[in-house]
């Protein structure tokens, strides 16, 4: 009877002892699986929004091109014939786009209207060949535009009177922006930039709620581990009890001072540092970055981005030659011979032509001496984009190298870019030998584009 008695004693002694010893292992391990719940329903809801917003942003989209589709015939309503808007368009973009858009207000009033506000076609014109002397001969409206903009526009006298008609009947056949439908109230996707901003700043409070629960759950298991240890603690344990509560359930120290630990570290440090120092070797000669001061502070964020005043009309060699030419000082006198005359920036411009002195401007993107690039057969030719290579730059205040300009650079877009053959029958013979061999569309690769003396002097 006592030894059966022993045995029970025995038994539950046993069982406490187990008890007590996985009585931490199991807290912590409910605060691990706890925890690893808590991010992995995390990562689920940040998915789930951003394939919500995704998908909102390709609706959207798809808004928009088809209200953009019901504009393409927006010529054919023209009364004008096709060759008089063409002309228009042409003397508007290189004389009128630099101060004005049809839809909206720039440096000058929208001219979408113009006429209509003026009453007649006659008059229209006789303001545009003649600004200053019709104001200052009292009409009315003439008068309200320049208290509006306190500035003369200069005088295009030397247009014929059906050249500015060519550049009104264009004007008429604009269509509406669809940014400016949803200006005015359309569901053309207006205010999807602040709905945009505001998803991702919804999205970014949830992770971060996500984040402070997470902190705020595992404080809380840390500090019920504290209280239960404190607690069995004071407990009259056995000794081999009261080694189970006290000792620690991941020795750090052991850990840390480990062969295997510092074994990784040092390989990881050493795997880092050669990565840093190949990387450190590639980019030698690379100026990426790279955004000097220059004599005046020309802002492109203000005249390609708010003005929206075309690349090309300071860069006039773009679509010509080589080069795409720093403007001089004369082409900066084609607007600001009136605009903000007193402005200390512009007044460098004015010093620099009373001294007969080019101003010095500091060149951004250098290309290395042994290498060969032309504008005009990237941007006349193969259409591509400014922004293609030199960023975005109707953003820049400052002006800044975006892209690497490497020789790798310049191959992998060659490999890539497809050959822009619309409309020109240079590549006709070419495009039916590539299709007769190939289903890829034809790239600058097929057709020399990786020959080194294409590039190399």
């Amino acid at each position: 009877m006592l030894f059966k008695q022993l045995l029970i004693q025995k038994s539950y002694s046993d069982r406490i002892r187990s008890h007590k010893r996985n009585l931490k292992r199991n807290v912590t391990g409910s605060a691990f699986c706890f925890a690893l719940m808590l991010l992995v329903f995390s990562t689920i809801t940040v998915l789930s929004t951003q394939s919500v917003y995704a998908q909102q942003d390709t609706t959207a989209q798809t808004t928009t091109d088809e209200t953009a589709a019901t504009t393409d015939g927006a010529d054919a309503a023209a009364g004008a014939s096709p060759e008089v808007i063409a002309q228009g368009k042409e003397l508007f973009d290189g004389n009128c786009a630099q101060c004005h858009a049809v839809h909206k207000k720039v440096v000058g009033p929208a001219l979408n209207g113009a006429e209509g506000r003026w009453g007649s076609r006659a008059a229209t014109i006789n303001f545009i060949k003649y600004p200053e002397r019709t104001i200052n001969s009292g009409n009315a409206y003439a008068k309200k535009l320049y208290d509006e903009y306190q500035q003369y526009m200069p005088n295009h006298d030397f247009f014929k009177d059906e050249q500015v008609a060519a550049i009104l009947d264009y004007i008429s056949t604009v269509p509406v922006p669809t940014a400016a439908v949803a200006a005015t109230g359309g569901d053309t996707g207006g205010g999807g930039q602040e709905g945009g901003t505001a998803n991702s700043g919804l999205l970014l409070g949830i992770v971060i709620a996500l984040i402070a629960i997470l902190l705020v759950v595992a404080l809380v298991l840390v500090v019920l581990t504290s209280v239960l240890s404190n607690y069995l603690k004071r407990e009259k344990l056995e000794e081999d009890e009261n080694t189970v509560v006290t000792q620690s359930i991941f020795d750090f120290k052991a850990f840390f001072t480990s062969p295997g630990f510092i074994g990784v570290v040092l390989f990881v440090l050493v795997a880092v540092g050669a990565k840093e120092l190949f990387a450190g070797l590639w980019t030698i000669g690379v100026q990426q970055g790279y955004a000097p001061t220059q004599p005046i502070k020309f802002s492109h964020k203000l005249h390609a981005g708010l003005y929206e005043i075309d690349c090309k009309f300071c860069h006039s060699g773009v679509e010509k030659g080589k080069s795409a030419v720093i403007p001089s000082a004369n082409v900066c006198m084609n607007c600001h011979g009136e605009l903000r005359r007193g402005s200390p920036e512009i007044q460098k411009i004015y010093n620099a032509i009373e001294k007969n002195e080019p101003i010095q401007w500091v060149r951004v993107h250098n290309l290395p001496d042994l290498s060969y690039f032309n504008h005009s057969q990237h941007v006349k030719v193969g259409g591509i984009e400014c922004q293609t290579c030199h960023g975005e730059i109707q953003e820049m205040e400052v002006v800044q190298q975006v892209s690497l300009l490497t020789m790798g650079w310049c191959i992998n877009c060659h490999r890539q870019w497809d050959v822009n053959a619309k409309g020109n029958d240079y590549y006709d013979n070419l495009i039916k030998l590539h299709e007769s061999t190939s289903k890829e569309p034809l790239k600058v690769e097929d057709i020399g584009g990786l020959e080194c003396s294409k590039c190399h002097y």
